[in-house]
């Protein structure tokens, strides 16, 4: 049987062949050509990343660890103490520690929008992963059906192979039994 994409559109999606998305006819295209449709999706993000995107990135990657935290903390704390205890009079930056405000508020400026673009991406890549993982269950589900229906088949050519066997074995059993009554013996 000569199957086409809109004999698999109507039999397992239940649709008619010009309401499919493109993933759906892809998928199903992929089905008939016996091909398969996953791939690193990893790959396709890395070969479109720009320098600027792999160092916004890096940049959310550090300024998101514990370590870089945990050295943060350190560095305040060091800096509070050196301005309020070990330079006490000659302090570059006294308590309330003004030059560091603005150095951290300089930091927030440039860091939250680096951090922002990293995390757009995130979700873009995030779809696309969603939409691959879409098409490859779809594929799944459909290569499934296919071969419930092979197996469906298969059964039903058992069964008619079964009904030929019977219908044989009946046909043997009487003419056994018409010659064990021509000869008189009792069936």
């Amino acid at each position: 049987m000569h199957k086409t994409l809109p004999d698999l559109a109507k039999r397992w999606l239940t649709r008619k062949p010009e309401h499919l998305t493109e993933t759906e006819s892809r998928v199903l295209q992929s089905a008939l050509d016996h091909s398969t449709i996953s791939r690193d999706v990893n790959d396709v993000h890395a070969s479109r990343q720009s320098r600027g995107d792999r160092i916004a990135d890096g940049m959310a990657r550090v300024g998101g660890s514990w370590s870089f935290i945990i050295s943060f903390l350190v560095f305040l704390v060091l800096w509070a103490v050196a301005n309020t205890l070990l330079l006490t009079r000659e302090a570059f930056d006294p308590y309330p520690f003004i030059f560091l405000n603005l150095v951290l508020s300089m930091l927030a400026a440039i860091q939250a929008p680096i951090i922002m673009m990293s995390q757009n991406r995130q979700t873009e890549r995030d779809r696309v992963d969603a939409a691959h993982d879409y098409a490859v269950n779809l594929k799944a589900e459909i290569e499934i059906m296919a071969l419930h229906e092979k197996f469906d088949e298969i059964r039903h050519m058992d069964i008619l192979k079964l009904r030929d066997d019977i219908t044989e074995l009946r046909a043997m059993l009487a003419r056994i039994e018409s010659r064990l009554a021509e000869t008189g013996r009792p069936a």
